[in-house]
C-alpha cells in the first residue's frame, strides 16, 4: 500500500498544479494598454469610464510599492504581475477601495533571479481584463 501511495500523491499534485495553472492562465482578449510612465499615471478608458492608474514609486524587487487605480462605479478590481515567458509565482493582489474611491494595495515584486526587469501588470476591473507593461530598476 506504501509504494502505491507515493506515486498516487504525486500524480494528485500534478493534476492539481495543471488545473491550477488552467485556471490561472491569463485571458486571451486582454486589452493592452500603453503606458509610458506608471509613476504620472496611465489613462485608458473601461465600458466608457476613465481609468488611471498609478504607482507610487518606480517599482524594484523586494520593495513595497502603493498600485492606485482610479475609475468611477467599479466594484471589483485585481492586478496580477507576470513576466513574459517566465513564471514569478502567485502575485495576485485585490485592490481595495479607500475612502476616495480609489482602489489600492501594496505590491512587493520578486527578485528574478536572471536579472531581467521587464514585467506585465493583469488588471482585471469588474471582469475585463488589461494588460499595462512596465520595467523596475
Amino acid at each position: 500500500m506504501k509504494r502505491l501511495a507515493l506515486p498516487l500523491l504525486l500524480i494528485v499534485a500534478l493534476i492539481g498544479i495543471a488545473v491550477a495553472g488552467y485556471w490561472l492562465q491569463r485571458p486571451a482578449n486582454a486589452q493592452a494598454v500603453a503606458c509610458a510612465d506608471p509613476l504620472a499615471g496611465c489613462v485608458f478608458s473601461h465600458r466608457g469610464a476613465t481609468v488611471k492608474v498609478v504607482f507610487s514609486t518606480q517599482p524594484a524587487p523586494l520593495q513595497a510599492f502603493l498600485l492606485s487605480v482610479y475609475v468611477l462605479g467599479a466594484t471589483k478590481i485585481s492586478a496580477e504581475f507576470q513576466m513574459n515567458g517566465m513564471e514569478m509565482g502567485f502575485n495576485r493582489y485585490d485592490l481595495r477601495p479607500t475612502d476616495t474611491g480609489v482602489f489600492a494595495s501594496s505590491i512587493t515584486l520578486p527578485v528574478c533571479v536572471s536579472g531581467r526587469r521587464d514585467w506585465t501588470l493583469f488588471l482585471e476591473i469588474d471582469g475585463a481584463h488589461y494588460t499595462l507593461p512596465f520595467s523596475t530598476h
